[in-house]
């Protein structure tokens, strides 16, 4: 009887693996559409409504203050009563009510007060959910990248969904399509298959004893992400205006970006594939040696025909710098502390982000294209920090 049990893998287990992997990829692709209607076109709904500049500038600040408030607290939370799960179901339904409150404000006051509630409610939901990934799929053997790629190309769908339904409707109906994605995505959370599979903490060596913030490897890598991922600030702002002054239709423009997501895509297909060389450390230091050279070119305004290359770079300034953070965060995160860990992770490229946006307007507005060159800078030293950790000789392969 024991020889007949043990022959082969158990059908059931293995449906349940893939019902696994499947759910969280849903709840991807739902974070990304909502993600990419709304980083595109939220200020379009913003100025319909009648906000000036100013105005909406406070607005979109809000995420960003609800990153540093709302982060810390939650994320502690859910690993102090080991509930990632139904955090992210918590936190995506309050995210669908606070943009439905969004769409029914019509004053300023009203709009900012509801979009805080929606940002302090949204902005965890991403890091709980990156946390819930890495340990369930680590305890089925499955890797990240496959099933996190399914989020980048939902990102794209959605921009292009959601330029083709701005064409079609009033620019005061967008929200509707906010809170289409965020509904979908709270019922794909609420599908989530719960973590209580034996799916424990991915770690392959021993958590510091040290607290997260005091230990410097983690600091240097939480530095070294956040500088990388600063530097695309010039790229993501300005990138097309520069390149519509230039002559480039919406069209080509377009396709310039959705080539850099197929680079990302490509690199996250990929990266469980990768020999065992390419540790976090490597793949944060590709992801600088990429971003130094990217906008160093950036900076000289290069001629149309070079952008493809320029822009397939993305799979690695953006693509390898994630993973390699993402890893070492979620292997090295002492015993209980993953959530918090992918908190102070996101907190602190939110921060970065956040600073090097406000910098790059200026930047851009007195020197234009050559503002790259700042961002070339924050990349290697980014890649500094990398250098740092690496050097300490304690991260973990993939």
């Amino acid at each position: 009887m024991a020889t007949f049990l043990s022959q082969g893998p158990d059908p059931k287990a293995s449906a349940r693996e893939a019902s696994f992997s499947t759910r969280l990829a849903w709840l991807y692709a739902t974070l990304f559409v909502m993600g990419g209607i709304q980083l595109p076109f939220f200020p379009v709904w913003l100025k319909a409504k009648g906000l000036d500049p100013d105005m909406i500038g406070l607005v979109l600040a809000c995420p960003i203050i609800a990153r540093v408030v709302a982060l810390p607290i939650i994320t502690h939370s859910a690993d102090r009563r080991d509930a990632v799960r139904a955090a992210i179901v918590l936190t995506c339904i309050l995210t669908a009510l606070g943009y439905v409150l969004v769409g029914l404000s019509g004053s300023f006051i009203a709009i900012l007060l509801a979009v805080t509630f929606a940002s302090l409610a949204a902005t965890p939901v991403m890091p709980l959910t990156e946390t819930y990934a890495l340990r369930g799929l680590s305890a089925r053997g499955r890797a990240y990248g496959p099933i996190r790629v399914w989020g980048s190309l939902a990102f794209v769908f959605g921009t292009f969904a959601a330029g083709f339904a701005a064409d079609l409707m009033p620019a005061r109906h967008l929200i509707w399509l906010i809170v289409a994605a965020a509904v979908s995505a709270s019922v794909a959370a609420m599908m989530l298959a719960p973590l209580s599979t034996g799916a424990s903490a991915p770690s392959v060596s021993a958590a510091p004893a040290k607290p997260m913030l005091r230990d410097p490897v983690f600091l240097s890598v939480i530095a070294a992400a956040s500088l990388i991922q600063a530097s695309h600030a010039v790229f993501y702002g300005f990138s097309a205006v520069e390149w519509r002054s230039d002559g480039l239709d919406g069209t080509v423009i377009a396709a310039l970006w959705g080539l850099g997501v197929a680079a990302e895509i490509a690199v996250f297909f990929y990266s469980a594939r990768l020999p065992v060389f390419f540790r976090p450390s490597v793949m944060l230091m590709l992801g600088a040696a990429a971003g130094g050279l990217r906008w160093t070119i950036m900076a000289f305004d290069p001629p149309t025909l070079a952008l493809p290359a320029l822009q397939l770079l993305h799979g690695l300034t953006f693509g390898a710098t994630h993973i390699g953070a993402l890893m070492f965060v979620a292997r090295h995160a002492p015993q209980g502390q993953a959530a918090r860990a992918q908190g102070y992770l996101a907190v602190a490229i939110g921060v970065a982000q956040a600073g090097a946006m406000g910098l790059s307007g200026v930047l851009y507005g007195a020197f234009g294209p050559q503002a790259y060159a700042a961002m070339a800078l924050a990349a290697v030293a980014g890649g500094a920090c990398a250098c740092v950790a690496h050097r300490a000789g304690r991260l973990a392969p993939f």
